[in-house]
């Protein structure tokens, strides 16, 4: 089973178009799946949007308060992990619900977890045309700024959201965390902690280059690059001498 686990907030224009794209990519593949969408206080129609496709897709939508986006994931992860029968065979997909993670790609995460990998992190191109000036900045900034405290040999990009995860290493950092939140932060300092936390208990963690579709989303990007750079700082600082060494097959 694969459970596509997606947090959202305010994605009334693409989170439709997501999900339908997802469903039609997985018609074509011989996969059993569920969707879980955290619906974190939106104010839009995201809703309005969601309630139809839980008639025509093994949708659940969870959430309705905000709770911001580690505890949305923190939620999902742990719902999935509620939900599955076999950890060991089953895999969480996060992914985002602007549109700029694609669903054509997710057949290759699910072919790395299926020859062996427990985490499949998918890295983004260094340069793209599509990626907004803000996004572009930060890129160039974060890696400097996280370098001198913390060290994830073998991941290039350790910000991006759209990553695979075999369930049994969720419920490792379930035991480990207990009713504390598997990640903290929010964007990409959330991702970096999930990813700290997580790979101690995968035994093979891959990446792979996929390029995210920043021209298709309907609103601008919230990353504000200086801001969340300082943000990234003050994390790395407290987190100081955290490191992860990935190991491949």
């Amino acid at each position: 089973m694969l459970y596509f686990c997606i947090p959202t907030y305010n994605e009334a224009p693409t989170v439709g178009l997501l999900l339908w794209r997802l469903r039609k990519v997985f018609q074509e593949q011989p996969r059993e799946y569920e969707v879980l969408v955290y619906d974190d206080g939106s104010t839009d129609a995201t809703t309005a949007t969601l309630e139809p496709y839980q008639r025509v897709m093994p949708l659940t939508i969870l959430g309705g308060r905000h709770v911001g986006y580690a505890g949305a994931v923190d939620a999902l992860c742990r719902e999935a992990s509620r939900r599955t029968r076999y950890p060991r065979r089953d895999a969480v997909i996060l992914m985002q619900a602007d549109f700029t993670d694609q669903p054509e790609h997710l057949p290759e995460l699910v072919k790395r977890f299926d020859g062996g990998a427990d985490i499949v992190i998918a890295e983004r191109p260094a340069d793209s045309p599509t990626v907004p000036q803000q996004v572009r900045t930060l890129r160039k900034v974060a890696p400097w700024v996280l370098k001198p405290f913390l060290s994830v040999p073998g991941v290039r990009d350790p910000f991006g959201s759209l990553r695979l995860m075999r369930v049994s290493v969720i419920r490792d950092l379930i035991k480990e965390r207990g009713d504390e939140s598997l990640l903290v932060g929010d964007g990409w300092i959330a991702n970096v902690d999930f990813l700290l936390r997580s790979a101690p208990h995968a035994r093979r963690t891959e990446t792979v280059e996929l390029e995210p579709r920043y021209d298709v989303r309907a609103r601008e990007s919230r990353v504000r690059a200086w801001s969340d750079a300082m943000s990234l700082f003050r994390f790395a600082r407290s987190a100081r001498g955290r490191s992860v060494r990935v190991t491949r097959a």
